[in-house]
This record gives C-alpha cells, sequence and structure tokens, in this order.
C-alpha cells in the first residue's frame, strides 16, 4: 500500500521579485512500512522535501496524497492536526526542553493529542517508551545530565508518542559518535522490522543511507534517476 505519493511537487520561494525554485518536479512513492533514506548535499532540497512530507509547509504545485487523503492545499490548522496524529519527527539537535526531566519531554506532545488522557495514563505511557528505548532507569534526568545518545533516545520516545505512522528523521546521528550511531540506527531498524513504522530518514551520509531499505537521491531540487536499493545492515 503507497503510504505517501507526490505527483510533480514543486516549491518556489519569492526573495522580494526574486523568484527562487527549489523543487522542481517531484514524484515520489514511498509504501507503508518502508524504510528509506533520503539522500543529498547541503541545498539539494532535501531538507524543504523533508518539510513537505511531514506537513510543516506546502508545496506551491502539484499532489502529495497521504494514508489517500490529498492534502497540499489543507490549511496551516488542519496541517497541524494531521501531523500530530500521523507523523513523528527526530532532529540532529535533539531539540528537548530545557531544565525538564527526559518523562516531562516525552510526555510534551499528549498535550496538544486529542486522547483526553489523564496525567497517569499521560505518564505511563511515556515511562513505557522510554523503558522501550532503553533509559527505565534516566526517566528523571534532566537533558543536562543526558549524553548525546540518551538525548537522541529521548527525542525518539518523544516521537513515538502519539504513535505516528511515519518517523521523519533528520540527521539524526549528525551529533552522535560512531558507536552511539550505529545504536540508535540500530534502534530505527527495530521500530521499523518489528512496528511496522514507516521511517524516511534524510541525510548526506552514505553510511547512514546503508541502513534503509531503498536510498532516494535528490540533487538540484530533482530526483536522480533509479533510486537505489541498499543492504540493510544486520542487527544484531
Amino acid at each position: 500500500m503507497e503510504l505517501i505519493e507526490l505527483k510533480d511537487i514543486c516549491r518556489t520561494y519569492h526573495l522580494g521579485e526574486v523568484a527562487v525554485p527549489v523543487l522542481r518536479g517531484i514524484s515520489l512513492n514511498v509504501a507503508s512500512g518502508e524504510l528509506v533514506a533520503l539522500m543529498g548535499a547541503s541545498g539539494s532540497g532535501k531538507s524543504t522535501l523533508m518539510n513537505l512530507l511531514g506537513c510543516l509547509d506546502h508545496p506551491t504545485s502539484g499532489e502529495y496524497w497521504l494514508e489517500g487523503q490529498e492534502i497540499s492545499r489543507l490549511t496551516a490548522k488542519e496541517r497541524a492536526r494531521l501531523r500530530n496524529r500521523t507523523i513523528g519527527f527526530v532532529f540532529q539537535s535533539f531539540n528537548l526542553l530545557p531544565r525538564t526531566t527526559a518523562l516531562e519531554n516525552v510526555m510534551m506532545p499528549l498535550t496538544y493529542s486529542k486522547e483526553n488522557l489523564t496525567e497517569q495514563q499521560k505518564k505511563m505511557r511515556a515511562t513505557e517508551l522510554l523503558r522501550k528505548v532503553g533509559l527505565a532507569d534516566r526517566i528523571n534526568h534532566q537533558q543536562s545530565q543526558l549524553s548525546g545518545g540518551e538525548q537522541q533516545r529521548v527525542a525518539i520516545a518523544r516521537a513515538l508518542v502519539n504513535h505516528p505512522r511515519i518517523l521523519l528523521a533528520d540527521e539524526p546521528t549528525g551529533n552522535l559518535d560512531s558507536h552511539t550511531s550505529e545504536e540508535i540506527l540500530q534502534m530505527f531498524q527495530h521500530l521499523n522490522s518489528v512496528d511496522g513504522i514507516t521511517i524516511i530518514l534524510v541525510t548526506h551520509d552514505p553510511a547512514v543511507a546503508q541502513w534503509a531499505q531503498r536510498t532516494i537521491r535528490i540533487k538540484d531540487g530533482l530526483l536522480e534517476d533509479s533510486p537505489e536499493v541498499s543492504h540493510m545492515a544486520d542487527v544484531s
């Protein structure tokens, strides 16, 4: 089943009277349950494409179908509602709230959830996710007391707290050492293969892209020919 379908997506920004085309006609399908790497150099358009996929922005032209719904013309408020229930984000810089605990960081997105959970239910869900990412003993630690790898694990738990179908990870290992990076990438593989979450890894690093089932390359706002199928690293 196609979870994501882009049809001739263009995105142009206007700087005064100057039009700056960033995406120049992107057509792309991502099936439910895929682990995909979106790879490109700085300035290639990959961040713009990620923002469109994540419903943070809208295309200038073209169609974006998500779960069978055409969403490219939704209002900002409608995109926000769809984003909150469908998509989780993991960023290079972690984006944790300072002076708050790991538990409070993971609970934060539930404030905007329509599930109407009690405070105890929110704590139980956040605690279970922190346990799942290996931080059962760090729940009450603040950001300053966590290593980079632990902070990224908190960020992953936070991204999962609303049970998203899609996880968008933008350079998720960019601030981590090689050993910690491998642990985080193994976690993404587990979330994909065991939990069935569709994951899109946005990266410029071929070593990160090798962990995906498929690599899509973007250059100068266009997808390059013949998306490459990579060999998924073994999970041990």
